[in-house]
C-alpha cells in the first residue's frame, strides 16, 4: 500500500474541527495532522477533561480520518526566539503572560513538554492501535533560534558566537527531549527559516547540539529548503533515520520582476515582484517524484501530509487537487527485486 494523505490542519484553524473534519474527508483525505491552536488540539483540555481524547477519536472516526501527528509550530517558536511583540499574537495568553521574554520561553518549553504528555495520551488511545506496530506517536513543531538574526555575517559573526547560539538550543530542548524519551514520542522539528536548522549543514549541526538526542528529527518539508538553493532530495538521503513525518507542500521560485531577491524584500505573499511564493501543490518547482523515490530509499513509511499555502488560490480546491496530486505520485515500494523473473532456478 502507498502511504497515506493527511492534511495539515495549522492553515484551517479559523474553523471549527467539526466543521473542518468532513470537509477534510470530501476532498479525499485519510487523516488530519492536528495543530495544536484553534481548537484543533487543545493540550491542556486533552490531560484535564476526561471526555476530551475520547470525543476527538470519534469525531475523526465518524468521517472515517485518522491521526498520525499533532503539531506545536507556535509554541515551539517561542522555546529559543529573541521574544518581540509579533509572539503575541501566536502564543495562548498563558505562555505569553507579561511577555518578558526570559519568562515567555521557559513557559513555552514548559507547554512542549505537556504536549507530549497529552500527545502520549492522545495516540494510546487511537482506536485499532497496534501498539509497536503502529507509526510512531509524533510532535512536529519549530524550535525558534537566538541567532536566526546572525544569518548573515555582519557585523562580522564568529563561530564562537554560532556556538552560543547552538548551546542556547541544547540548553532549552535537552530537557524538552528527555520527556519525549520518558513518554515515547518523537519531535520532528521543521527544518525553516527562523529555525535553529534551516539547511542540511544547519540541521548537521543541530542534530550535533543535542547530542544526536534519539527523540529529535526533522518534519521534512521541501518547500523551506528548494527556495534557498538546498538540495531537498539529499536532505532526505543525509538524514534516513531521523525524518520522522514529511510535509507535501510546494514552492516556485525565480518567478519575480528581479527587484525582490531569496530574502523577501520586506513584500507580503503574492507580491508579484517576489522571487519566490508557496504554491499548491503540483503547480511550483519541486520534483516530487524525486522525493517519493528518496523516502521510499530510506525507508520511511509514514503518512504524507499536506501542508497547504497558495494565496492565489482557493484554499478547498487547492487542498482538494493537493490530495489527488499525492495520492497519483506516491507509489510503494517492491518487495523484490524487479529483475528477479529472469534469474535461473537453481
Amino acid at each position: 500500500m502507498s502511504r497515506p494523505v493527511t492534511l495539515f490542519t495549522g492553515q484551517w484553524a479559523d474553523l471549527p474541527l467539526v466543521e473542518l473534519v468532513p470537509a477534510v474527508k470530501a476532498m479525499g483525505y485519510d487523516g488530519v495532522e492536528l495543530a495544536c491552536w484553534g481548537d484543533h488540539f487543545e493540550v491542556d483540555r486533552a490531560l484535564a477533561e476526561p471526555d476530551y481524547i475520547r470525543k476527538k477519536w470519534a469525531l475523526l472516526q465518524k468521517h472515517d480520518l485518522t491521526c498520525f501527528a499533532i503539531s506545536t509550530h507556535l509554541v515551539g517558536q517561542a522555546v529559543c526566539d529573541l521574544i518581540d511583540e509579533r509572539h503575541q499574537a501566536i502564543l495562548p495568553a498563558g505562555v505569553w503572560g507579561d511577555g518578558k521574554p526570559e519568562g515567555v520561553r521557559q513557559r513555552a518549553a514548559e507547554k512542549i513538554k505537556v504536549a507530549a504528555v497529552a500527545a502520549r495520551k492522545f495516540f494510546n488511545a487511537k482506536p485499532g492501535r497496534k501498539g509497536s506496530e503502529d507509526f510512531p506517536a509524533v510532535i512536529n513543531g519549530f524550535t525558534g533560534s537566538s541567532i536566526w538574526h546572525a544569518f548573515y555575517a555582519f557585523p562580522p559573526t564568529s563561530q564562537d558566537f554560532l556556538n552560543k547560539g547552538f548551546a542556547d538550543f541544547a540548553k532549552r530542548w535537552l530537557p524538552i527531549l528527555d520527556v519525549f524519551e520518558k513518554e515515547n514520542v518523537n519531535f520532528a522539528l521543521e527544518v525553516h527559516p527562523t529555525e535553529i536548522a534551516f539547511d542540511i549543514a544547519s540541521a548537521k549541526r543541530a542534530l550535533e547540539a543535542v547530542k544526536n538526542h534519539p527523540r529529535f528529527g526533522f518534519n521534512y518539508d521541501p518547500s523551506h529548503l528548494g527556495y534557498q538553493g538546498v538540495d531537498y532530495v539529499k536532505f532526505i538521503r543525509e538524514f534516513p533515520k531521523r525524518i520522522f513525518h514529511s510535509h507535501m507542500k510546494d514552492v516556485w521560485w525565480g518567478h519575480g520582476d528581479g527587484s525582490v531577491g531569496v530574502f523577501g524584500g520586506h513584500t507580503d505573499f503574492t507580491d508579484p515582484r517576489r522571487f519566490w511564493d508557496f504554491r499548491s501543490l503540483g503547480r511550483g518547482d519541486i520534483d516530487f517524484e524525486e522525493i517519493i523515490v528518496a523516502l521510499n530509499d530510506v525507508g520511511y513509511r509514514g503518512p504524507l501530509s499536506v501542508e497547504w499555502e497558495d494565496g492565489r488560490m482557493d484554499r478547498v480546491h487547492g487542498a482538494t487537487e493537493s490530495c489527488a496530486f499525492v495520492r497519483k505520485l506516491d507509489f510503494a515500494p517492491t518487495a523484490t527485486a524487479f529483475d528477479a523473473a529472469f534469474a535461473k532456478k537453481k
